[in-house]
Parts: C-alpha cells; sequence; structure tokens
C-alpha cells in the first residue's frame, strides 16, 4: 500500500539507478528504446528525477490547473503530437549530458533531488508542463515515468528487475485515471480482465 508518494518516488528513483549500475560498458551505444541508444534512454528517464528538482528551484506558480497525476497525462496527452520530435532531441541530448562517468550523474542526480525534496512540504504548488500541480500530485508522474522506462531499460539490456510493490501499485493507479479521463476506462478494465472487445489505446505511442 501506498503511504507517501515522495518515498514512494525514491524508491523508483532508487530502482532505476540500481539498474543502471549493472548497465555494461559496452551497452551503452547499443539499441534502448525506438530511437534511442540506451545512454539516451537513461538520459531520458532521469529526467524524471532531474525535473522534480528543477521544478522546486523555481517560483511556485499562485494557481493550480492540475490536480491529479491521471489528469496530468489526459492533459499532456494533447500536446504530446506537437512535442514528439523535441521529446526525442531532449532525449538524446539528455544522454549526452551524462558525461564520461553516466552512473556519477545518475547518483548525484538522485541525490539532488532527494535533498530538494527533503526541504519541502507535500503542498508545495510546482510549475509543470501542464500548469501548476501540488508537489503530491505531481510526483506520481514522476514515479509512472520511471517505472516504464525502468522496464524499457530491463528489456534493451537483458536484465530482471523486480520494481517495489507500491512503486507498481502507484504506477497502475495512475495509468488507471488517465485511462479513464480519456474514455479509455472500461477498455482498459476489460483489457486487465483478459475480456475480448477491449481494444484500450496506448498511453504513449
Amino acid at each position: 500500500m501506498i503511504t507517501n508518494e515522495r518515498e514512494t518516488f525514491l524508491r523508483a528513483a532508487e530502482m532505476f539507478a540500481e539498474l543502471c549500475g549493472r548497465i555494461g560498458d559496452e551497452q551503452w551505444p547499443r539499441p534502448g528504446l525506438g530511437e534511442w541508444d540506451v545512454r539516451a534512454l537513461v538520459g531520458h528517464t532521469l529526467r524524471a528525477v532531474t525535473t522534480v528538482a528543477t521544478y522546486l528551484g523555481q517560483p511556485a506558480p499562485a494557481e493550480i490547473v492540475c490536480e491529479s497525476a491521471g489528469a496530468y497525462f489526459v492533459a499532456a496527452r494533447s500536446i504530446a503530437g506537437a512535442e514528439d520530435r523535441a521529446v526525442a532531441e531532449r532525449g538524446h541530448q539528455a544522454g549526452r549530458d551524462l558525461g564520461a562517468e553516466p552512473m556519477t550523474a545518475v547518483r548525484q542526480a538522485v541525490e539532488r533531488t532527494r535533498s530538494a525534496l527533503a526541504a519541502t512540504a507535500d503542498d508545495r504548488v510546482v510549475a509543470t508542463v501542464v500548469g501548476g500541480m501540488r508537489l503530491a500530485d505531481y510526483l506520481p508522474t514522476r514515479t509512472f515515468e520511471l517505472l516504464a522506462h525502468t522496464l524499457d531499460l530491463a528489456d534493451a539490456i537483458g536484465l530482471e528487475v523486480t520494481p517495489p510493490p507500491e512503486v507498481v501499485e502507484s504506477a497502475v493507479r495512475t495509468a488507471a485515471a488517465a485511462a479513464a479521463g480519456t474514455g479509455d476506462g472500461v477498455a482498459l478494465f476489460r483489457h486487465l480482465l483478459g475480456r475480448p472487445g477491449g481494444a484500450h489505446r496506448p498511453l504513449f505511442s
């Protein structure tokens, strides 16, 4: 059971960092996801950690626009198509930004974000791509991203990963809320039950 969204997020970040530590030197240039190699996939995934610290370092918006993780993905879905190229390029750049010692960069990013969270209340409002959100509502979107791409990374490098149950619960809850918000909730539920006739659309293409 999820008792603290920030702790769940930090466990997701540690899960990701631990898997990164298992990447062999020869695996970083290998195919990762889509047009990304493993390095770019790691760089993109690490943005789920670094954006939290970045947002906390910015002035808090005066208005809350988005009130849940599910609503965040519903809103983000409407703007994602126009930014696909930009997302891909940011992933490539994030991979380059890892530098000569990518694991050092990953670990330092996790610790910076951990420190930033320790000094911040859950009701702090942050400026996200879909507008102002409470920190406690925004963090599950980062947990979702970390789980999704940690699994992608595990597939790319041929290793097993066992996510903490609370991380899986948080991500599935977010996915279900987003699916319901886009009108795909029943189709997703049918899919989970193994029932026919539940052709749900993915949150991400």
